[in-house]
């Protein structure tokens, strides 16, 4: 005779679990709560108290760009009363700081843009290549990264002098190209490799030519190195203080740490244009980290989504 077993039999023959061993068991398989920090209630205090620290001087210089002078001689800790933008007119103006502003962007974005599509061309074919030449090519470019950019400038100067290209902001950002071609490199091979040979096959069977593999499937997957590399170029050599006070002699073509740098000298009592000055030269640096963030997190993220 055969005997059916349904459900309900099943339920009661069931041994009985504690209440509370279900409810321990089943947080161990959804993990810990989504409210709960990571390292502790201590590690996010330290963490915000870095965040401040960090922070405040930066908090204070703004602070101080829209007080005046006689406020400064009155209250040189205090906070602005009577807020104004005269500070940042007087340095965009009087102190030059807009010429002084589009040489640096033009500089600095075209060292970036033109050693960022170099190295990345160079890059995937040093990745994708299986001849010994260009893995000798390869730690030829990786031997720039063991001499500091600084050491080489005397032969640059010398080298500028001979062609011409002294006191021109587009022999400044060739040198600058050149320079951060080795990085580049560097990081864009590692993501290259990282990526499987199979999407350049489909793209070949699709009937796609090198190029539009490389342009249109490649380079799209390697968003975040690419911001990456943009970041670390863009801010040392807009940073960047010795090879434009060797290299460039005309006032007009000044970037901004060496126009800053002149400006402190003729107007060191302007404690308030001073402030707008670095405000002024500060500004480029955030926001290109506050958009590279969302770049990076965007090109890590895609294709996760079903």
């Amino acid at each position: 005779m055969t005997t059916t077993l349904t459900a309900a039999d099943a339920a009661d023959a069931a041994p009985a679990t504690p209440a509370g061993e279900t409810t321990a068991k089943q947080r161990r398989r959804r993990g810990p709560t989504t409210g709960t920090p990571v390292g502790g209630v201590g590690a996010s205090i330290l963490l915000w108290g870095y965040a401040v620290l960090a922070l405040a001087p930066l908090v204070i210089m703004v602070l101080n760009s829209f007080r005046t002078n006689a406020d400064f001689i009155t209250n040189p800790l205090g906070l602005p009363t009577s807020p104004t933008v005269a500070a940042y007119e007087e340095a965009w103006t009087v102190g030059s700081f807009g010429t002084y502003f589009a040489n640096s962007l033009a500089v600095t974005a075209g060292a970036v843009a033109i050693s960022t599509a170099v190295s990345t061309m160079a890059a995937y074919g040093l990745a994708r290549s299986r001849a010994r030449i260009f893995r000798w090519l390869e730690s030829l470019f990786l031997s720039g990264l063991m001499l500091p950019i600084h050491l080489a400038i005397l032969p640059v100067f010398f080298l500028f002098d001979g062609i011409g290209l002294i006191d021109s902001r587009l022999g400044l950002a060739l040198m600058y190209a050149a320079a951060g071609v080795p990085f580049s490199i560097f990081v864009l091979t590692t993501f290259f490799r990282q990526l499987p040979e199979e999407l350049e096959e489909a793209a070949v069977l699709d009937g796609a030519s090198a190029w539009q593999t490389f342009t249109k499937i490649m380079v799209p997957m390697v968003r975040p190195a690419l911001a990456t590399v943009a970041v670390f170029r863009f801010v040392p050599i807009w940073n960047d203080f010795l090879y434009p006070l060797v290299l460039l002699r005309s006032e007009s073509n000044y970037t901004l740490p060496v126009g800053l740098t002149n400006f402190f000298g003729e107007n060191a009592t302007n404690y308030s244009a001073l402030f707008a000055g670095l405000v002024i030269t500060t500004i480029p640096l955030i926001l290109l980290f506050l958009v590279a963030t969302k770049q990076i997190v965007a090109g890590l993220t895609a294709g996760m989504s079903k």
